[in-house]
């Protein structure tokens, strides 16, 4: 292998630039040449390619975001454009045909399930592809952690740290809404690292009285107020997930968002008690990644080289344990991973007293 082509794909996140780094750099250690895909498969789709060399990740392990942009819109088997057409062409082979004239002999896709479900269409049309798992959500079954995760969760706990102070000093309850889409990772290490009194996520439906009779008993105790982290998925018990917008002509149809603002009012409602709302949002994705994350995104990148060098395409670099594994795109965009009933972390939080809704 002579050519390596990196594109990161979907939402951005903390370690994007570290595994880019490590690309390089492990490639270069090979002789490889890198070369750099701006804005995820639209730069793919329009030939926009840069050389990257060891001068241009020096400096990038600490830096939050991508040097290469992203994209979360522009899938090439339904590409749309720039101006957003309602009418989707398949532009798949247009891809092929830049890869192949630009000398591509690999690519290292780094995205999310909708970025690697991408990638593992284009491995099925003869494409060789590695893939390396990047969402703050921790959604993706086929490895324990994705890089980004870990950062998103530390930014969620400064905050409830400092939402805290001003919690009791207002007697309030305060409300902290997190990412996550449909699964609760972000909330529930959040919520248990940051001293949550309620924790509400997607897998477990709420009961509004629960959360009510939780910020109560506390209330009883002398705790005038009350910490709680919902994630953006959540719903109450035979209700539904509130949408913020809706989308045409996106892979993801939907932004989720506005539970936070729900659940006040309906705990104001009910309970009479002062209620504020804090919406993290993208705070979560941006700002330099943490130790683990930056250790996690750098042995990525080095496993994605190593896979390119054994030609085993096809594949996704993943962490199993401490191993670093290689598991196919198949098995590992199959599947969401969402918080089990029996999910150690879960279990810390009912054992701690921490209300979960139901």
């Amino acid at each position: 292998m002579a050519k390596i082509a990196v594109l990161t794909g979907g939402g951005d996140c903390p370690g994007l630039n570290a595994v880019i780094r490590a690309v390089v750099k492990s490639a270069y250690q090979y002789g490889m040449e890198v070369i750099g895909i701006r804005d995820g498969f639209r730069g793919a789709v329009e030939g926009d390619f840069i050389p990257l060399g060891i001068q241009d990740v020096s400096g990038i392990l600490p830096r939050g975001g991508t040097i290469l942009g992203t994209t979360n819109r522009d899938n090439p088997f339904a590409y749309r454009g720039a101006d957003g057409s309602k009418t989707a062409e398949d532009r798949s082979p247009v891809v092929l045909a830049n890869l192949e004239q630009a000398g591509v002999d690999a690519l290292i896709v780094i995205g999310g399930d909708g970025s690697l479900k991408i990638a593992l269409e284009f491995s099925s049309l003869g494409l060789k592809v590695v893939g390396i798992p990047k969402t703050i959500d921790n959604d993706l079954m086929a490895t324990d952690q994705t890089f980004g995760f870990q950062t998103a969760v530390a930014t969620a706990q400064e905050a409830l740290d400092r939402l805290h102070s001003t919690a009791e000093s207002h007697h309030r309850v305060m409300i902290l809404e997190v990412m996550g889409r449909y699964a609760g990772w972000i909330a529930l290490y959040a919520g248990v690292t940051g001293g949550a009194d309620v924790i509400l996520i997607p897998e477990i439906p709420y009961q509004l009285h629960k959360v009510a009779l939780a910020v109560e008993e506390r209330a009883k105790r002398g705790k005038k107020f009350s910490i709680i982290v919902v994630a953006e998925g959540a719903h109450p018990e035979g209700g539904e997930m509130v949408v913020e917008r809706t989308f045409e002509n996106r892979p993801e149809p939907v932004k989720l968002g506005g539970i936070g603002a729900k659940l006040g009012q309906d705990l104001e409602s009910r309970n009479g008690v002062e209620t504020r709302v804090t919406v993290l949002g993208h705070l979560q994705r941006g700002g330099s990644p943490v130790t683990y994350d930056r250790l996690l995104a750098s042995r990525y990148g080095v496993a994605a080289v190593d896979a390119v060098l054994e030609e085993d395409f096809g594949t996704m670099v993943a962490l199993q344990g401490k191993e670093i594994v290689r598991m196919s795109l198949a098995e590992a965009v199959n599947k969401l991973k969402q918080v089990p009933p029996t999910d150690p972390v879960l279990l810390v939080a009912r054992n701690l007293g921490i209300e979960m809704g139901d």
